[in-house]
């Protein structure tokens, strides 16, 4: 996609800071590094998200991650943890519609990041969240 500003990275029409790269994937640091290391994942293929993958360029892409992931990991010892992220649309928090995933290496409690999600535990019975379930299987392929 020629106006795409990660396909424009993928090529190297823009300057990257790259991490790894083979024939299928590039993985590079993200310019807002959230935490020192922040990679961004992108396979070269362009595909604005996880909804058009299929399974073989979902195999490519996310069998790259655990080597990348230690990699950062010890690239510097005082990384204690890491958010591995993939936002999928705008209402998702999606900002680059190429595929991208996050891989941001955590420092401690209090780096500037963070994913916290509220117990909704007490919102749905066992009935309702089988329903859900059922209806998500339901769509699955074989």
């Amino acid at each position: 996609m020629d106006d795409c500003i990660f396909c424009k990275i993928v090529r190297n029409e823009i300057p990257n800071t790259v991490v790894y790269e083979d024939d299928d994937v590039k993985a590079f640091l993200d310019i807002t590094q959230v935490t020192p290391g922040h990679t961004l994942l992108v396979p070269k293929k362009h595909v604005a998200d996880i909804f058009e993958y299929d399974a073989d360029l979902a195999a490519t892409v996310f069998s790259r991650i655990p080597k990348i992931a230690k990699a950062i990991k010890a690239s510097n010892p005082a990384i204690q943890g890491m958010n591995i992220c993939n936002n999928n649309g705008a209402v998702a928090y999606q900002s680059v519609f190429h595929s991208h995933i996050h891989l941001i290496p955590r420092y401690t409690a209090d780096d500037s990041f963070a994913m916290q999600f509220g117990d909704n535990s007490a919102d749905y019975t066992a009935d309702q969240l089988q329903a859900i379930a059922d209806g998500i299987h339901a769509q699955l392929e074989d």
